[in-house]
């Protein structure tokens, strides 16, 4: 993601001097060296990031607060004061600045800054942006780390394939939304996509939810009766939680996945399917097979591909984007008009173990909105274990 941060000087040695930093830093820059220069490259919606020094020879870089504020979204802006400024940072950061420096820029501060920052902006364009699954986008696959990317690019691969995925990752990180996902880019989003949980159907009903049963199979089985299998036939069928079947479930399925046929409950018919198979599982599914727990053969068949979702801690460059895009799914719902969230509250987001993952950050955020009369989500409206 490319992110543009204007630095307005007057001095072209000092501008010189940070855009060389920032770039090496991977963020791209321009440079103005008055007001009116300044005005300019703002009036065109350049800037993502503002560093702007106070004494300007057109005058002083104060009175541009009021013209960036007016930009939707407005620009953070990084004030540059002398020493002993502080009362001008002050009224500065009254007026919208995010956070001022002193001169002479120690680097390290000016790049901690700029990535602050730089999660504003994240989050948004995360608020911004309508994805649309018929454009080719996919709603919360959200994430720019690496792990994430190349998590997409796999699974954009195995979408298009149509070959059988198992997805694994603890409980929160966004299995199901991985697998809509990969419904949506593949070249079955227009037919069937079944989800089922098998943790949750009791072992007497999950062989008939899936394969169905014919009249007369058991008791109350009145008449026949398709299963999930059949009912995915010629789109998607996604078993979330497939480590909780039993052996002889087991069984079953792996003759799905190798034929592509099965029999109903009572029913002695072939019937084929042209189904892709998703599997989701939060448990160590090569520690079931070494216990013997869980069939090998089928964990190898539904592992053609392996999509691992990276628990949050592992991932918390990520944050800023996924509270974006909680705010932008939110806000319809709950009535709110919520535009961002301040950089306290993002900082205070980044710091905890998030035990229940992206779902747990998902009610943070919710939760916060529900205390927030504000446009923006500060520390005070978070649950006061991130208030410490």
């Amino acid at each position: 993601m490319s992110i543009t941060v204007l630095i307005i000087d007057d001095e072209e040695i000092a501008r010189s001097f940070v855009g060389e930093a920032l770039k090496d830093a991977g963020y791209q820059t321009l440079e103005a060296g008055s007001l009116a220069e300044a005005r300019e490259i703002i009036g065109v919606g350049e800037a993502d990031i503002i560093l702007l020094d106070v004494m300007l020879p057109d005058g002083s870089g104060l009175s541009l607060l009021d013209t960036i504020a007016l930009e939707n979204p407005s620009p953070p802006v990084i004030l540059i004061t002398a020493f002993g400024e502080i009362d001008t940072a002050v009224e500065a950061m009254k007026k919208g600045a995010v956070d001022f420096l002193q001169k002479p820029l120690d680097l390290q501060r000016l790049q901690q800054a700029v990535d602050r920052s730089s999660e504003i902006v994240t989050m948004r364009r995360e608020i911004d942006l309508f994805r649309r699954a018929s454009s080719g986008q996919v709603e919360m696959i959200v994430g720019d780390t690496p792990e994430m990317k190349k998590l997409m690019h796999e699974a954009q691969r195995a979408a298009q394939a149509s070959v059988s995925v198992l997805i694994t990752g603890e409980t929160g990180t966004g299995k199901e939304v991985l697998a809509q996902a990969l419904r949506q880019m593949s070249p079955r989003a227009d037919k069937s996509f079944i989800p089922i949980n098998c943790s949750a159907l009791p072992d007497t009903m999950i062989e008939s939810e899936l394969f169905g049963h014919e009249a007369g199979a058991f008791t109350g089985a009145v008449k026949k009766k398709p299963g999930l299998i059949e009912v995915a036939d010629g789109g998607i069928l996604f078993l979330d939680e497939i480590s909780s079947t039993k052996p002889d479930m087991q069984a079953k399925l792996l003759r799905v996945l190798e034929d592509r046929s099965f029999r109903r409950v009572g029913g002695v018919t072939e019937i084929s399917v042209d189904i892709q198979i998703l599997a989701a599982s939060n448990r160590d599914l090569p520690a079931m097979v070494a216990e013997k727990t869980f069939r090998e053969d089928l964990f190898y068949r539904l592992k053609v591909l392996d999509l691992h979702i990276p628990p949050l801690r592992e991932r918390k460059a990520d944050i800023p984007a996924l509270v974006g895009t909680f705010i932008r799914q939110l806000n319809p719902r709950m009535g709110t008009a919520i535009s961002s969230a301040s950089p306290r509250a993002l900082e205070a987001l980044k710091q905890p173990y998030w035990p229940g993952n992206i779902r747990e950050l998902r009610h943070t955020i919710e939760r916060a909105m529900l205390f927030c009369d504000d446009e923006t989500i500060d520390i005070n409206h978070l649950p006061p274990e991130f208030q410490n």
